[in-house]
C-alpha cells in the first residue's frame, strides 16, 4: 500500500533544524551481556527515554550517533538515503567507546520502523524537506565502573527538516585555538565528545558572522582535516585537456576525520560526470589554490564556502566573489538533490525503500 500522504498544515518549504515534539514517536531497541541479543524494535509514542542516573552514557560519554535522511520520491515511494554506509559507521563509532555493534538487520528494522511511524512528516516529492533520522545508541545500565555496560539501548528520532545551512554561500572560520581530534584519537568517530566542546568556539564565531568553522591536524597545524559540522572539498578547475577536462575534488584522507556520507555520495556521482578525485593530504597552504570549496555533510548538503579566514596569520582566501554559488556546487547540489529525492537512475543501489503493509 502507499505511504501516508504528507500533512497538509506543515510549510514544507520553511523548515529547518529546530526540534518540534510534532511527530509520531520513536523507536527503540535495548540488549544486554547476559542474552547478548537486541530485542524486537518498538514503536514508542514518546520523545522522552528512561534512564538511570548513573549510566556511563551521562557519566562518561559511552554513546554513539548518527544522522540519516528519509524522503519521498516523485513516485510517492519513501525512501532512506545509503543506511547501509550508516550502519557501518555506527558500528565503528560504537565500538570506538566499548558499545556492541547493532546488527544490520536490527538497524534497518529500526530505522524502517521510525519511518512507518512518522511517514506523514516525510515531506512532499516536490519540496525540499526530508524526514531527518537520528539514530543514538548509549550504555543505559547504572554503573560507576570504567567498563562495558551490561545493558545498551538504541533509539531511533525522527523529524522533519531541510538543509541545516541553506543553499548560499557562507563564510568560515579556521578554528586555531582548539583542536577537534588528536593524531591517535577518536576523530574518526560520530560520538558527542567529538562535538560538545567545540559548540563554544563555534558559538564564538557565529558571533564573529562564521556560522562554519574548519579545522587543522594538531600535530601540524599544517593540514585540512574538515569542519565541524561537514567534510571539507577542494575544487580546483579544468583546462583544455581532453583528458581531464571537468575539474578536480580534492579531499583530505586523514584517519582522524568522519567518513562522511555525503563526500562519499558526492565524489561516486562527481566521477560519473567526468570529474577527477584525488584523496589525499591537503596541505592549508593549497586553500589559495582552489577554485571553489564545498562543505558537505548529511545536514548541510553541498554547502558553498564563500571565505576562509584565519585570524592568526590574517588569510582570507575568497572563492565566490559574486555572492552565488559556483557552478560545481550547484551542479552537484542538484544530482545529489536529484538522487536523494528518487529522479535520478540509482545505479548504486543507495536507495532503501520503506515498505508499508497492506
Amino acid at each position: 500500500m502507499p505511504p501516508p500522504a504528507p500533512l497538509p498544515n506543515i510549510d514544507w518549504a520553511r523548515l529547518g533544524l529546530t526540534v518540534a515534539d510534532i511527530v509520531n514517536g520513536h523507536v527503540e531497541t535495548t540488549w544486554s551481556s547476559e542474552r547478548n541479543t537486541w530485542t524486537a524494535p518498538t514503536f514508542v509514542k514518546d520523545p522522552y527515554l528512561r534512564v538511570h542516573g548513573l549510566s556511563p552514557a551521562l557519566n562518561y560519554g559511552m554513546q554513539a550517533y548518527e544522522g540519516l535522511k528519509a524522503s519521498r520520491s516523485p513516485d510517492d515511494t519513501i525512501t532512506i538515503f545509503r543506511p547501509t554506509f550508516h550502519h557501518r559507521r555506527l558500528v565503528q563509532s560504537s565500538a570506538a567507546v566499548c558499545l556492541p555493534a547493532v546488527p544490520e538487520d536490527v538497524f534497518l528494522s529500526s530505522i524502517s520502523l521510525a519511518v512507518r511511524g512518522n511517514a506523514e512528516f516525510v515531506g512532499p516529492g516536490d519540496s525540499a524537506a526530508v524526514l531527518y533520522l537520528r539514530p543514538v545508541i548509549f550504555a543505559s545500565a547504572p554503573q560507576l565502573a570504567l567498563e562495558p555496560s551490561p545493558t545498551c539501548t538504541l533509539a531511533i528520532y525522527a523529524q522533519p527538516a531541510t538543509t541545516y545551512h541553506g543553499v548560499r554561500p557562507v563564510p568560515c572560520l579556521v578554528l586555531d585555538n582548539f583542536d577537534r581530534a588528536a593524531t591517535r584519537g577518536t576523530g574518526y568517530a560520530k560520538i558527542g565528545g567529538n562535538y560538545a566542546p567545540v559548540i563554544k568556539y563555534s558559538q564564538e564565531a557565529k558571533q564573529k558572522g562564521f556560522p562554519i568553522t574548519l579545522h587543522l591536524d594538531s600535530k601540524t597545524q599544517g593540514e585540512i582535516e574538515e569542519f565541524s559540522t561537514s567534510g571539507f572539498v577542494g575544487v580546483l578547475k579544468g583546462g583544455d585537456d581532453q583528458e581531464r577536462p571537468r575539474a578536480t575534488l580534492v579531499v583530505p584522507n586523514s584517519t582522524q576525520i568522519i567518513d562522511s556520507v555525503t563526500s562519499d555520495s558526492v565524489l561516486v556521482i562527481a566521477e560519473e560526470l567526468g570529474y577527477t578525485v584525488e584523496r589525499r593530504v591537503v596541505k592549508y597552504s593549497e586553500l589559495g589554490q582552489f577554485d571553489e570549496v564545498l562543505a558537505l555533510g548529511t545536514a548541510a548538503g553541498v554547502l558553498p564556502i564563500s571565505a576562509i579566514v584565519r585570524e592568526s596569520t590574517s588569510d582570507r582566501f575568497e572563492y565566490c566573489p559574486s555572492g552565488d554559488a559556483g557552478p560545481v556546487a550547484v551542479e552537484l547540489a542538484g544530482a545529489l538533490t536529484a538522487m536523494l529525492k528518487g529522479r535520478a537512475e540509482d545505479k548504486n543501489d543507495w536507495r532503501y525503500e520503506v515498505v508499508f503493509a497492506d
